[in-house]
């Protein structure tokens, strides 16, 4: 649960610390970047060339490179779980084995990763920017968001209205869109959808409409009351593979207090950041400069912040795998047997026995005397 958390937070600083700061940079160094540029998510590179020159290009490239890669490894695994799982499992194979489930999983991360690429390309043959993409990308998905939150969170909640919501909103969705370009600019073209009060418009009615419509059908047209234990009972674990999954992890009462952690940090999170934060902004209207100062403080705090937690805290977590690995190389490299922690510990140990003034340790000294009297004798 903290997971999920600092991780959002995190990721929160990607688009308000990075965003923030960049652009900033190039609107005070005056460099000639076009709305067409800017667009297509080109601001970061030129900042950081025209700072720090081939460097910055480098780290830039850098930076894109491990985001493309986590992102698109998230996306395999999840379309590819989906499929094999979901689909594969489901209905073609409930008693599938750990091997043919893997064998489907692999072809389907090849199959979508060709998909990917080569709609990449069509989209960007078409003239369809980063930011283009990204703000429609809300229209497309959004009619999910209520229909799904409310399955996870409420007894009532009708599968069946959920699809129905999910579909009928993104209909809507994309009619409210053409119609707002056709209203905004008396013609429908990339540019005229592409307006941010366009995309808004169409965003607006994605998410909001879906909730309406799933709320309505499942409260008057398909009322239920979903038992969640159900759930576990029905989740089906493949060759009954419990690796991972301990006994906290099993514990109900921890799956309890893990659940009422998560979701009063959860709404106070979404209240602040969706509520609360837009309208203390509103009053400010043009920032002066102490409040924009302030804006710019908050911005690095969190990115400073976010830094800091994704650097030091998997290294904490894991510091018990990590001296592992690091024994299993010691060993290695001086062709010894067991690892540097169990040494270590038997280090402690034997210093804790032949410390002085240790009883243990004086008990210990004593014996030796005692056995060759006794010898002797």
């Amino acid at each position: 649960a903290r997971g999920y958390l600092l991780g959002g937070l995190c990721w929160f600083s990607i688009p308000f610390s990075l965003a923030t700061s960049l652009g900033l940079a190039s609107t005070a160094l005056l460099l000639p970047i076009t709305a067409d540029e800017a667009g297509a998510g080109l601001v970061p590179p030129a900042v950081a060339t025209h700072l720090m020159g081939q460097v910055g290009s480098a780290l830039i490239l850098i930076m894109l490179f491990m985001a493309i890669v986590s992102t698109g490894s998230a996306e395999s695994i999840a379309v590819s779980s989906l499929i094999a799982y979901d689909v594969y499992r489901e209905y073609f194979n409930p008693e599938a084995t750990g091997d043919q489930i893997l064998k489907v999983s692999r072809i389907v991360i090849v199959v979508f990763g060709l998909f990917m690429g080569a709609f990449s390309i069509a989209l960007n043959e078409m003239g369809l920017n980063l930011g283009w993409v990204y703000l429609f990308m809300g229209i497309v998905i959004g009619s999910a968001v209520f229909p799904l939150w409310n399955m996870m969170t409420w007894s009532g909640a009708s599968g069946k209205g959920a699809v129905i919501a999910a579909w009928s909103g993104l209909v809507l969705a994309v009619v409210a869109w053409l119609i707002g370009a056709s209203v905004q600019s008396g013609e429908i073209t990339v540019a005229s959808l592409g307006t941010n009060e366009v995309m808004l418009s169409g965003n607006l009615v994605a998410i909001f409409s879906s909730g309406i419509i799933h709320f309505v059908y499942s409260k008057f047209l398909d009322p239920q009351e979903y038992d969640f234990a159900e759930l576990d009972a029905n989740i089906h674990l493949v060759e009954q593979d419990l690796s991972g999954l301990g006994e906290e992890q099993q514990d109900p009462n921890e799956l309890r207090r893990a659940h009422r952690w998560i979701t009063r940090r959860g709404y106070i999170l979404t209240i602040i950041l969706i509520i609360i934060w837009p309208l203390l902004s509103i009053p400010a209207g043009v920032f002066t400069k102490d409040y924009f100062a302030f804006w710019v403080l908050v911005a690095i705090c969190w990115g400073f912040g976010a830094a800091v937690i994704i650097t030091i805290l998997p290294l904490s977590e894991s510091s018990d795998e990590i001296i592992e690995a690091l024994s299993g190389l010691f060993n290695f490299l001086t062709c010894r047997k067991g690892n540097l922690e169990d040494r270590y510990r038997d280090h402690e140990a034997h210093e804790d026995l032949t410390k002085p003034g240790d009883e243990e340790g004086e008990n210990f000294k004593d014996e030796e005397p005692a056995k060759n009297d006794e010898a002797s004798a």
